[in-house]
């Protein structure tokens, strides 16, 4: 009897030690979607779409969608990006 609760105790910590892991796993893609979408967004200022690509290649995560518009006396950039199951979006502008 005493072997089977051993066991049984084994094996829930063994699965919430996964289920940790894998939650764990997902804060870390998020906070780095956060880092590429605001690197890309801020270089896509000064060189547009490429810098955007570069930027976002360097911190390991896939570009989802681009958009620039002009006005108000600058540039703004808006770009969201994937890093892993993580999305996030950032928006930079060089208007005053």
């Amino acid at each position: 009897m005493q072997v089977l609760i051993v066991v049984g105790g084994v094996g829930l910590v063994g699965a919430l030690t996964l289920g940790f892991a894998d939650f764990c796993g997902d804060l870390v893609d998020a906070s780095r979607a956060r880092t590429a979408a605001d690197a890309a967004a801020l270089a896509g200022v000064g060189g547009g779409r490429p810098a955007v690509e570069r930027l976002a290649g360097a911190n390991d995560a896939i570009v989802v969608e681009f958009s620039q518009s002009s006005g108000h006396g600058g540039v703004t950039v808006t770009v969201s990006v994937r890093v892993g199951e993580a999305t996030s979006t950032a928006r930079a502008s060089d208007a005053p």
